[in-house]
């Protein structure tokens, strides 16, 4: 007899339906042999419609009564859930984040795991019950007080719990397939791909993916834990995540595994920065200090007769207001102009291996962008074994279809010529190339040197991600 841990979504437990027929398929799984642990989100929209009710009582909730509040949108379909089990003639019991036995930071609204111990979800099936988890939540390990994991919470749930649980796989039910080459409701033609690495769905997650998200994957990764990401809605097979495939599958490593395009991050733009040691650094550290995470960097050459410089980032729109408002409490200490922000941007990303042995891709991505738009600014992040660019965010879903178009060739071969690109008349697009340190940064460099024609300016820049 396995282990099973199911996830299930939102949509998946949108109203008293959708929750009668996914105990009915959590029976299904019980009755074919398996103890079954099902971890559960808030039905529908239920996280937002709290939201929204906390922001009319008050415009800046506390970290501690807000996590109390949100937690409630579980709690109210795991307890659903369980009693739609038993009315089906099983054993159910729901068990809170806190009772399940997830233990968290101190960081309300976006805690993070520190250490899993389902003593009472162990006794439970080893009874014969289904054990119903509340996603989303755990409980702090200093306080115990109640905390939330942040967005995509209860993926990380899942996979914490069946990697303490020592299970066989960890089944995320969710409104699609399985994992797909795009977004299906951007490039129509996008296919589904029945197993991916951890690797190549990391850096999916990473650059804008929403079917899973960076830390429960990276979790995965971490305890070994097989993924198989499946509709709730239909029966079919959907896509195995893991470090080998699965069963009988038999998989050729295709050049792009995947493109993925990401809408929710700004930049912020630190204007006038004095270019000498340090100051860089007291930047980050006053970003660091203010529990902001951020994507990409890209810092200007410093101009001769100012000794000024400007350094640009990424970072999730969520988290823009309190970027700047950190960055303005250092300006005395630091000397910088000023500050600019743009939430109209957008990334897009090329994922997989094959990159390493195929520069063309990286050209043929290029031209697209440029054909497509004739942005006046691109930044590229390029690490193995993904390929990302920064673009208008009113452009990026021509773009996210012009990629994937060149995802779908998978005939590139080594060192195959290009068709020649007409020059653009007037402003050509500036490049920021980020991280291209190592063997493919190098080819990569060597390819743009041969087509001037293309670039105005190419500057190769550092970022956080590529050392």
């Amino acid at each position: 007899m396995g282990l099973v841990v199911q996830k299930y979504g939102g949509s998946s437990v949108a109203d008293a339906e959708g929750i009668k027929r996914v105990a009915k398929r959590i029976v299904d799984a019980k009755r074919n042999g398996n103890q079954v642990v099902v971890v559960v989100s808030a039905m529908g929209d239920t996280t937002d419609e709290l939201i929204d009710l906390a922001e009319q009582v008050s415009p800046m909730p506390t970290g501690r009564e807000f996590d109390m509040l949100l937690t409630a949108g579980e709690r109210i379909s795991m307890a659903l859930l369980a009693m739609a089990i038993k009315n089906l003639g099983h054993e159910a019991q729901s068990f809170t984040g806190s009772q399940a036995g997830v233990i968290t930071d101190s960081v309300h609204n976006k805690a993070r795991i520190i250490d899993v111990t389902p003593g009472r979800i162990r006794t439970s099936i080893d009874e014969g019950n289904i054990a119903i988890v509340a996603g989303f939540q755990g409980v702090s390990q200093e306080g115990k007080n109640i905390t939330t994991l942040g967005r995509g919470g209860s993926d990380t749930t899942a996979v914490a719990l069946a990697a303490a649980l020592d299970a066989e796989v960890c089944e995320i039910y969710t409104d699609v397939d399985g994992v797909f080459t795009a977004d299906p409701r951007v490039v129509k033609k996008a296919k589904k791909i029945d197993w991916i690495s951890f690797e190549d769905m990391l850096e999916l997650a990473a650059s804008g993916s929403k079917v899973l998200l960076h830390r429960c994957v990276e979790y995965a990764r971490r305890y070994n834990i097989p993924i198989h990401v499946r509709s709730s809605f239909s029966g079919l097979r959907g896509t195995w995540v893991s470090n080998e495939p699965q069963g009988d599958q038999k998989v050729e490593h295709a050049i792009i595994s995947g493109v993925a395009h990401d809408v929710s991050e700004a930049k912020v733009t630190v204007v006038g920065v004095p270019d000498k040691p340090g100051e860089a650094a007291a930047i980050f550290r006053a970003i660091a200090d203010a529990e902001v995470n951020i994507d990409m960097v890209v810092q200007n050459v410093s101009a001769a007769s100012t000794g000024l410089t400007d350094i640009s980032f990424t970072l999730p729109k969520a988290e823009g207001r309190k970027a700047i408002d950190a960055l303005e409490r250092t300006k005395g200490s630091i000397g910088f102009d000023s500050l600019r922000y743009d939430d109209q941007i957008a990334k897009i990303s090329l994922v997989g291996a094959g990159m390493k042995t195929n520069p063309g891709v990286t050209v043929k991505l290029l031209r697209g962008a440029v054909r497509r738009g004739r942005q006046h600014r691109a930044h590229l992040d390029l690490r193995d074994p993904h390929l990302g660019g920064h673009a208008r965010r009113r452009r990026q879903r021509g773009r996210a279809r012009r990629a994937h178009r060149l995802r779908s060739r998978q005939r590139l071969r080594r060192g195959s010529r290009l068709r020649r690109h007409r020059p653009m008349t007037g402003h050509r697009p500036s490049l920021a190339v980020v991280g291209a340190t190592g063997a493919i940064g190098g080819v990569m460099l060597r390819i743009l040197s041969q087509h001037a024609d293309v670039w105005g300016e190419v500057r190769l820049v550092a970022s956080p991600r590529s050392a």
